[in-house]
């Protein structure tokens, strides 16, 4: 019988830190270190759903090969010799969106979980919270894509419509004020026959610009050079018609700088929002975080139902171009600290600040 060698572990298995890993099966801790039990003679990642053994039975392991050499064999179930649980699911996930990336009609979610070898309920709760979109939204976030492309290089608009994988043009147009945020031929133009207004005043946050489309509000950018901030605006519509502010403009931007002086009035305007899929599920779920209160970015991950799409709603809130209208101000760190804001941590406490003696 094969001698099992027992001294990798210098601390009791009850006293090691990586004993509470293996309390609670996380998966997280996968591939940092292996455990074995010197009853069975088998090792384990740490999130194994097998019996858990008594601690004292537990030694602990860097690599699988080092609980080989002791003479430990792998975990039928768990498979610490092969690539790790979340690795498989990920690769899962990546084969499902080349598959809706590269086919002509959108998968069905039945066709998409039998690919993998999956439950449809398990493969789309799978795909959700690694992309943070359902396979629908995110096939069509990916047309979208591909019909920005189309109208940018193709003949006509309606070459570009076939070309981006619909199936009629009627079906396009139902969806182009969503999918392009104007119309196809103003899109093609660059947003050249789009109309923006825009204002810049000042308020207790420093510089503010204002700017507002025929659809609504599309941009509130705070700053501390009003000339940056008019630049910024023309950087980011590039092709659209700016036009300096009026008289009645300018009681738009009194209203939102109301508002910052005083959470209390609310701010109640039509928004021309525009981002993708995912960025707009998040912004969407920020809106609803009552004034006075805030959320962390875990929370709001959960919320959305992508629990492990932190660094992406992050990333969503940097992309927000509508200062306090989307109160991005409102996400905190897990412990409570105070982390980036796009227009400076100074202004997201002086907000949250203000929001709070009113709540």
């Amino acid at each position: 019988m094969k001698r099992i060698r027992t001294s990798s572990s210098p601390l009791a298995a009850s006293t090691d830190p990586r004993w509470a890993a293996v309390l609670a099966r996380d998966p997280k801790a996968d591939g940092r270190f292996y455990f074995a039990v010197k009853t069975t003679g088998i090792y384990c990642r740490p999130s194994c759903t097998s019996r858990q053994p008594r601690p004292e039975n537990v030694v602990f392991f860097d690599q699988p090969a080092a609980a080989e050499r002791a003479g430990f064999r792998a975990c039928k179930r768990c498979r610490p010799d092969g690539a790790s649980l979340a690795d498989q699911h990920a690769a899962l996930v990546i084969a499902a969106c080349r598959q809706i990336e590269q086919s002509e009609q959108v998968p069905s979610l039945d066709q998409l979980a039998k690919q993998a070898a999956l439950s449809t309920f398990h493969f789309h709760r799978l795909f959700k919270a690694s992309t943070g979109l359902t396979p629908r939204a995110y096939a069509a976030a990916h047309r979208a894509g591909r019909m920005r492309q189309e109208l940018r290089r193709a003949d006509s608009v309606t070459d570009a419509i076939y070309e981006a994988g619909f199936n009629s043009s009627g079906r396009f147009y139902e969806q182009a004020d969503a999918l392009l945020g104007m119309t196809p031929r103003s899109y093609r133009a660059g947003g050249a026959q789009i109309d923006i207004r825009f204002a810049v005043g000042e308020c207790s946050l420093g510089s503010i610009l204002v700017a507002e489309s025929d659809r609504g509000i599309c941009a509130i950018l705070l700053g501390d050079d009003p000339h940056a901030l008019t630049r910024d605006l023309q950087d980011r519509f590039a092709q659209a018609n700016l036009i300096g502010s009026d008289a009645n403009f300018e009681r738009r931007v009194a209203h939102v700088i109301g508002f910052i002086e005083a959470p209390a009035l609310g701010l109640d305007l039509p928004l021309d929002v525009r981002g993708t899929a995912f960025q707009q599920r998040v912004w969407r779920a920020l809106r609803e975080v009552p004034a006075g209160t805030t959320i962390s970015y875990s929370e709001l991950a959960q919320r959305i139902g992508a629990p492990n799409s932190t660094r992406a709603i992050a990333q969503a809130c940097a992309s927000n171009l509508l200062a306090v209208a989307i109160p991005c101000h409102r996400v905190i760190r897990t412990d409570g600290a105070l982390s980036g804001y796009r227009w400076g941590i100074e202004r997201k406490r002086a907000l949250l600040q203000r929001e709070a003696r009113v709540a």
